[in-house]
């Protein structure tokens, strides 16, 4: 092989490793069809030091509601547990994200189940939210490893389970005027837990519990 065609090797296997490492936000291809539509989402940085797609009305404004229609977080689409990510797991992490939501909205609101549950002459918005994915993937390869030799035993690590983890949750949600129907706010989200050692560890609802709490202090500051 000439110089030339091992710099090309070198520059694409470079390309393609660099292109798959992890991503912070939801990838446009990751997005679960669960809310009216995803135009307008740009990327913003969260009060957490995290970061969101995010698109929010020019009249969104939290202190012109006194209600939030809210019942639970949604599984959508329809989960489908295996041996690493349980229904368990999926049951606690729903039940953890719905209370911690109720609580931080319970905090400026009165929280009905529906928006019919809503009392007489309340101003107020509906949530819909839910949890679009829970997964882990390969740790994103380092910068050192996009030397080709190094990328063939990085990949081999991978393969056989080596290599680290990252835990993903990824959440939709969108905030709709009850009064004319319309969408004044939408998010979609991944946040990541704990890093696991392997493929074969199994993911926990415990895993997750330090990323969602940081969800809750995003959440009160936007509706603050």
């Amino acid at each position: 092989m000439n110089l030339s065609r091992k710099l090309l090797v070198g520059a694409a296997l470079t390309g393609l490793l660099l292109g798959g490492c992890t991503s912070k936000v939801t990838e446009r291809e990751q997005y679960s069809g669960y809310l009216s539509n995803y135009n307008n989402l740009q990327e913003v940085s969260t009060p957490s030091g995290g970061t969101a797609m995010r698109w929010v009305s020019p009249s969104w404004n939290p202190n012109a509601y006194d209600t939030v229609a809210f019942n639970k977080l949604e599984l959508y689409p329809a989960p489908k547990p295996n041996e690493r990510v349980n229904q368990q797991t999926l049951n606690d992490i729903q039940n953890y994200m719905t209370n911690k939501a109720k609580t931080t909205l319970g905090q400026k609101y009165r929280v009905v189940s529906s928006p019919s549950a809503a009392p007489a002459g309340s101003k107020t918005l509906i949530m819909r939210a839910a949890i679009t994915g829970v997964s882990a993937s390969n740790e994103g390869m380092q910068w050192y490893e996009v030397v080709p030799i190094a990328a063939v035993v990085g990949a081999t690590q991978a393969a056989t389970g080596h290599r680290d983890q990252d835990t993903e949750l990824f959440i939709e949600a969108e905030f709709i005027d009850a009064k004319n129907n319309q969408t004044v706010a939408k998010v979609v989200r991944k946040v990541f837990g704990k890093q696991l050692s392997n493929e074969s560890q199994k993911v926990t609802a415990q895993d997750f519990k330090a990323a969602i709490d940081k969800l809750g202090s995003d959440f009160q500051a936007f509706i603050k």
